[in-house]
């Protein structure tokens, strides 16, 4: 298992290569601008704490790996009320008509974030804790890439609008960054866990594609922050 959480930092490592975040750090673009991909997310935000409650939690369980799983459910499952709270604070709580929001939230411009909802859906629901725990630390890696990356960001904009970002700023990172499972809270257990070959190939393969998944997101973030100013909102 070991072997499986190395090539998760491996992954987490080539992931934060990806032009986005090479575009996130460029001091030159307003900040603003930088964040101007913030609508794009709205169905994976959203989406994520419905997963954590409906997908990831399982109660009630004796799984030691279950227990732990849900109790990371519960750090992570509120946090869409952050995101609701920052695109308040970026301007972006302007007035739509029903039918234009549920345009845009189905439009080709979010349909990869709402595929990776559905890919982690795929391999998740009633999936055993193993496997979970699996999708989950990969999650969490390219989760705490995001998080490094725009709460700088987000320090910018609080010193430009004296506006402050949660879900993109600095509590965001910290609870990133700190409550991760990874080895300190299961290395015991997970010690005791004896992987087949093929068991230990389509965990790899699992990484792989979670990783895959989450790189076109941040390729659409990408494309969305160079096709649409911060301040004409939805308009290309």
């Amino acid at each position: 298992m070991k072997e499986i959480f190395a090539f998760i930092e491996q992954k987490k490592q080539e992931f934060a290569q990806l032009p986005f975040f090479e575009f996130l750090q460029d001091n030159s673009i307003d900040p603003r601008q930088r964040l101007a991909f913030t609508p794009c997310i709205a169905p994976f935000a959203m989406g994520f704490g419905e997963m954590n409650k409906d997908v990831f939690r399982e109660e009630p369980t004796n799984d030691p790996i279950q227990k732990i799983i849900n109790k990371h459910t519960r750090e992570d499952d509120h946090h869409w009320l952050w995101f609701l709270h920052d695109l308040q604070q970026l301007g972006y709580d302007q007035t739509l008509s029903f039918s234009d929001a549920l345009k845009f939230l189905w439009s080709e411009e979010t349909k990869i974030p709402r595929q990776v909802i559905y890919e982690i859906y795929r391999h998740s629901f009633q999936a055993e804790p193993i496997k979970k725990l699996i999708v989950i630390e990969a999650i969490e890696a390219t989760g705490n890439v995001m998080s490094s990356m725009v709460a700088p960001i987000s320090q910018e904009i609080k010193i430009i609008s004296n506006k402050e970002c949660v879900y993109f700023g600095e509590i965001h990172l910290s609870v990133e960054t700190g409550h991760t499972m990874c080895i300190n809270n299961i290395i015991e257990i997970i010690d005791g866990i004896q992987f087949t070959e093929k068991t230990r190939q389509k965990a790899f393969e699992l990484v792989e594609n979670v990783f895959n998944i989450f790189t076109e997101f941040m390729d659409t973030l990408l494309i969305y922050a160079k096709t649409h100013s911060y301040d004409s909102r939805f308009i290309k």
